[in-house]
């Protein structure tokens, strides 16, 4: 089976597609490939504070998601940057991805108008010619790659039975404020920003697909939980907040979120599933 270098010498994309995946000076977890291929942030399970996702009501109205300590269950390795039209062009070549509605003029742009089965199909190609199993993260997988730029998307606001209107502007409030400082531009992969991790490009005009399918959550007066539905087919994207958008969607824009201000671009990141060792849930 050809490498990833020479499906990309054959593209015409060997200087464009990886020339641009960062360098860090970040030390912490970060694994430089061998080869031609995405630099990767391992994620070891350690417990963190995170809004939990989904939609969630007590006694039938609309309220925050509660603040819990989460882990993922396992060490995975997220990809640094996320994945560019070049590599994802790759895929489309081989007839294993449809092509993209976003623009494919630029190699080293984040691929865009991808709906969550293109992101799947990727993932199943990619992991086919690497030999390793790659996927798309879960929520807490992206919030913990996140780190400090993951966005919090809790109003912040008790609440008041006795008066709706309260929640309502503080959605208006909050949905402006993201209108006015959301930045439209799509930059060439690795430009926008890095954490504390090591990780590239969380929060700009790309919104990123998860593997988290949205959930509906009803409790009582306690917070304690009556019932909880998965909506699968509705997937979780993540970016300058959550959004909830259907699977085969491509450009939000025009429709398919679920609630609130949808998102600009929808794009995706991979995490890689380490291997098990003898007496480990995953390589060290």
């Amino acid at each position: 089976m050809p490498s990833i270098a020479t499906l990309l010498a054959g593209a015409g994309l060997s200087a464009l597609a990886f020339s641009l995946w960062p360098v860090t000076t970040t030390p912490v977890a970060m694994t430089q490939e061998s080869g031609p291929g995405p630099q990767v942030v391992r994620l070891d399970p350690a417990p963190f504070l995170h809004r939990l996702d989904g939609d969630w009501q007590r006694e039938g109205r609309p309220v925050d998601a509660p603040v819990e300590m989460v882990t993922i269950p396992a060490p995975v390795e997220i990809m640094a940057t996320p994945v560019s039209t070049g590599e994802y062009l790759l895929c489309v070549q081989a007839g294993a991805c449809a092509a993209p509605s976003g623009p494919v003029d630029l190699a080293e742009l984040p691929v865009t108008g991808v709906s969550w089965l293109d992101a799947r199909a990727y993932a199943a190609w990619f992991s086919t010619e690497t030999g390793e199993s790659w996927r798309l993260p879960s929520d807490a997988e992206w919030a913990q790659a996140a780190g400090s730029l993951f966005r919090d998307d809790g109003l912040g606001i008790e609440d008041d039975p006795t008066n709706p209107a309260t929640r309502w502007i503080a959605e208006y409030r909050q949905e402006s404020a993201l209108n006015r400082e959301r930045d439209r531009e799509i930059r060439p992969v690795g430009s926008l920003n890095v954490n504390e991790l090591g990780v590239h490009d969380i929060g700009g005009a790309v919104w990123e697909w998860t593997s988290t399918c949205l959930r509906r959550i009803e409790t009582d007066a306690s917070g304690a939980i009556l019932r909880e539905s998965d909506s699968c087919g509705i997937y979780i994207a993540e970016g300058l907040h959550r959004a909830a958008i259907i699977e085969f969607v491509r450009e939000p824009k025009s429709g398919g979120c679920s609630v609130g201000v949808p998102p600009d671009n929808l794009g995706f990141r991979l995490v890689r599933d380490l291997p098990e060792t003898p007496g480990g849930a995953g390589g060290a």
